[in-house]
């Protein structure tokens, strides 16, 4: 039996260290979160690849260590405690619970292992991986799934794909929401919008889209519908904020050949102290992904006020509920008429802003700290 009071809890940091965008944010959210609602546990946090890693400030006064190990050597070593359990017992030593933020989960001996389950796009959508990555996940990831002992799923959905694809005891899955940092709120000194506006050299009206610029986050459908709202908003831009990720080359392309390039906008990684304004400035979100783990963007925007039109596949439609107008990723004709309708319809709009500020309130981080440092408890019975 384990004293909750003198528990160790190592959580895997790398997300947060390597700024892994959606997976980042929740390392970071969850780790700042458990420590303020749960000083009884001792934390700490463990990382690799030291030479690329930015410990974030809010972290720094957590104890932390690091392999030392490039990625692609630390997935090697994870993955060869399948074969070898005590390859890493002497660095998770006096550990009590592990818990794996990332996709990536050791198998340890005489250590209780967490592993939060993002999404199963390498098993759903090999396609939309690189092909190391996706061999080394349709592999590993059932592994994973196996051998944790408990299995934190951000959605219903995400928990019904692991059940159905990789027959995961659904016992040992507890859903817990992801949730909106308070940094992304509704901005209206209008001095500060006009200034992310200057920087990004955008105008008064603008659809933004935040996403990794990737075939999955199906920029493809939204660049089309984009043209045909073109011809009669012909002073609209769309503006795509996200780094490049696997497979852009194409995306570029239809943008250089689209009718509306010259109103298209690539804005690369915007800083996230810049997000909430460029989020709050954006006259609609457009989030066309084909398939989310969770989906954090849409809900993100809805935090600032702004209305969302976002696909109605996979995890998107439970985490926007009756908030958002939802279209097939895949029929241009519904995001040109949903765009069209909002663009056109000054009372909708305020009504989304409306319903969608409300509806993100029921996400919180200290929620989901406080389900988490729960599920710790339970596993230390």
């Amino acid at each position: 039996m384990h004293n909750r009071l003198t528990a160790n809890i190592c959580i895997e940091a790398s997300p947060a260290t390597q700024n892994q965008a959606g997976l980042g944010r929740y390392t970071l959210n969850l780790i700042k979160n458990l420590s303020l609602c749960d000083s009884e546990f001792n934390y700490s946090l463990s990382y690799n690849d030291r030479t690329n890693a930015i410990i974030p400030t809010e972290l720094t006064q957590i104890k932390h260590y690091s392999s030392g190990l490039t990625n692609n050597w630390w997935r090697l070593l994870n993955a060869l405690t399948y074969t070898n359990k005590n390859l890493l017992s002497s660095y998770y030593k006096g550990v009590d619970i592990f818990h794996s933020t990332g996709h990536l989960l050791p198998k340890l001996d005489n250590v209780r292992t967490v592993f939060t389950l993002h999404d199963l796009i390498p098993l759903l959508y090999p396609s939309y991986h690189k092909p190391l990555n996706r061999i080394f996940l349709s592999v590993m990831m059932p592994l994973f799934l196996q051998t944790a002992d408990a299995i934190i799923s951000v959605s219903n959905n995400t928990k019904d794909d692991a059940i159905k694809y990789t027959n995961t005891d659904p016992s040992k899955i507890v859903v817990i929401p992801e949730a909106v940092s308070p940094s992304f709120h509704n901005i209206t000194d209008e001095q500060h919008l006009t200034y992310v506006r200057n920087k990004y050299k955008l105008p008064e009206r603008f659809v933004l889209c935040v996403s990794t610029i990737e075939p999955r986050k199906n920029h493809t459908t939204l660049l089309s519908a984009f043209e045909r709202l073109h011809k009669d908003h012909p002073n609209l831009v769309l503006a795509l904020a996200g780094r490049l990720g696997w497979l852009y080359e194409p995306i570029l392309t239809q943008i250089e050949n689209s009718s509306a390039r010259h109103n298209v906008r690539l804005l690369g990684q915007v800083p996230d102290k810049d997000l909430p304004a460029l989020l709050s400035a954006a006259t609609i979100f457009a989030f066309p992904s084909v398939y989310e783990g969770f989906g954090l963007p849409p809900l993100e925007a809805m935090a600032c006020s702004t209305p969302v039109v976002c696909s109605n596949t996979s995890s998107i439609p439970e985490v926007v509920g009756e908030a958002a107008l939802m279209c097939d990723p895949f029929v241009v004709e519904s995001w040109h008429t949903q765009l069209n309708k909002l663009l056109l319809d000054k009372s909708l709009q305020e009504k989304h802003s409306q319903i969608g500020l409300t509806h993100s309130k029921k996400f919180s981080w200290s929620s989901v700290a406080m389900a988490t440092s729960q599920l710790y408890e339970t596993l230390l019975r």
